[in-house]
């Protein structure tokens, strides 16, 4: 009776089994492993029709490819999971820090919320256009600027901006649409589903740490006697 190497003796079954649970296993304990195997297919295989020995190689290989790519995947999810706390960590003690972020919508509230882009040429004529929830476009005038870093600050009593929701968008003389950026305090970092890193800025709302463009410090208020 010819046998596979994947439908053993139950002796090497076993073996098997305590070995190939631990996915971690050594290497030395995966050798005797397919050893045993081996030295259990050639047992039990027909001696009138025996196993051509290539096939005992391919299916050896085939069966280290599949334990390593099964480590591979153990310490890639737990390297994952380790480096998404340490970064969770490292975050946290950020909170109550300046971060500037991508952002593409802004959310004005009491405070005034603070902002910038980066224009590649002059534009005698720059924009700001904000959107709100009811589709309400609001044009804030910055005048002429030229190219670099633009800043800007959006004061809702100053404005007249009602609170909630804005997007966000640059409307310029060269038809320009530079990337925005908004600058808040971090409230607070959380782990989120699938163990994803999550911040909450001031101003911005919940974010990836992919977002952060700069660390800026916390901010110093004066105080008055």
């Amino acid at each position: 009776m010819q046998t596979n190497l994947f439908t053993n003796s139950n002796a090497s079954a076993a073996n098997q089994t305590s070995v190939g649970t631990n996915p971690l296993a050594t290497g030395s304990e995966t050798s005797l492993m397919f050893t045993k195997l081996l030295v259990a297919q050639v047992q039990n295989q027909d001696p009138l029709s025996p196993n051509d020995p290539a096939a005992f190689v391919s299916q050896l290989t085939q069966l280290s490819q599949t334990e390593a790519l099964q480590k591979l995947s153990t310490l890639t999810s737990t390297n994952a999971n380790v480096l998404q706390g340490m970064q969770a960590l490292s975050l946290g003690a950020q909170v109550g820090s300046d971060l500037t972020v991508a952002a593409e919508t802004v959310q004005i509230s009491g405070t005034p919320a603070r902002g910038s882009f980066t224009l590649g040429s002059p534009s005698t004529s720059t924009t700001l256009v904000l959107t709100g929830v009811d589709g309400v476009e609001h044009k804030v005038s910055l005048g002429m600027q030229a190219a670099g870093n633009v800043p800007f600050v959006l004061d809702p009593a100053a404005l007249g901006l009602p609170y909630g929701d804005y997007k966000m968008r640059v409307e310029t003389s060269t038809k320009e649409s530079p990337p925005m950026e908004l600058t808040g305090r971090l409230n607070s970092v959380r782990l989120g589903s699938g163990g994803a890193v999550v911040l909450n800025i001031a101003g911005v709302g919940e974010v990836s740490p992919s977002a952060i463009s700069a660390f800026n410090g916390k901010s110093t208020v004066a105080s008055t006697n």
